[in-house]
């Protein structure tokens, strides 16, 4: 059974997996199936931050979805964790992951903060507070006239 420290730094790696394409039809839905059965089959995972709205994902299948959504980008010559702690709690199932993603799309650096807080039972995620830098990623992706336009709207 994996620890709670095992349990997210296995997740992170997973998302720079599928971040980085090059991953065949087969290959990506296996890293999809990968990274959904790190959290448990109900589960309440929320992006607090998140700036179009926060609606949680309870379930393992939902977390798939999410993670497809994200999916691989064209472009990304790099995608990694980076200056990654865990800071254990007074809590043993809960840990406080801190990281950024990093990497390079199309020529460009990008860095990505975040923080997640992780509840992990029996090796798989039953809670998650995901606390990501959303403008950060937006502008990584080349998303933010996209994200500005809906914040207008």
């Amino acid at each position: 059974m994996r620890t709670p420290e095992e349990t997210v730094r296995a997740v992170a790696a997973g998302v720079c997996r599928l971040m980085r394409g090059g991953l065949t039809a087969e290959e990506e839905s296996a890293q999809l199936d990968e990274l959904a059965a790190h959290y448990a089959e109900q589960t309440d995972v929320r992006h607090p931050f998140s700036l179009l709205g926060d609606p949680p994902l309870l379930s393992r299948a939902a977390l798939r979805e999410h993670f497809g959504r994200g999916g691989q980008m064209n472009g990304v010559e790099r995608y990694e964790v980076v200056d990654d702690r865990v800071h254990p709690t007074p809590d043993p199932e809960v840990v406080i992951f801190e990281f950024r993603y990093e990497g390079v799309l199309d020529g460009r650096e990008f860095t990505i903060p975040c923080i997640f807080v992780v509840r992990v039972r029996h090796g798989e995620i039953v809670e998650s507070r995901d606390y990501v830098d959303h403008v950060a990623g937006a502008r990584a992706f080349g998303r933010l006239p996209g994200l500005a336009a809906a914040l207008a709207a």
